[in-house]
């Protein structure tokens, strides 16, 4: 399975189980557009506006108040150094910082 078909599955299961209209409170997941090719132009712009080489693909914020930096990779995936570096920062503000590879992990985390 794909990063992207992980992120979608990922993103979906919590969107439909924690963060809909009816959850009282509701939680939060979103992305970070940091993947993908762009012209130099395009780069430059989204630099200057807090692009962070190597931030995680997803922030969770659950319904209990935990706030996550969920990085996502395939089964053999490994993290770039940006990568390594953003969750040395995120654990030493004192978040959480998870890398995960599954769908079943991630339920795990959240459950």
């Amino acid at each position: 399975m794909s990063e992207s078909k992980l992120q979608q599955e990922i993103f979906n299961w919590y969107q439909n189980n924690y963060c809909l209209k009816l959850h009282n409170p509701r939680g939060i997941i979103f992305s970070i557009p940091n993947g993908g090719t762009r012209n130099k132009l395009e780069a430059i712009a989204m630099k200057a506006t807090g692009l962070l080489a190597g931030a995680s693909d997803l922030i969770v914020i659950t319904p209990k108040g935990k706030l996550m930096f969920v990085e996502l990779k395939t089964d053999t995936g490994l993290q770039s150094d940006k990568q390594k570096n953003f969750q040395n920062r995120v654990s030493d503000l004192g978040f959480e910082y998870h890398l995960i590879r599954s769908i079943e992990e991630f339920k795990l985390l959240i459950l």
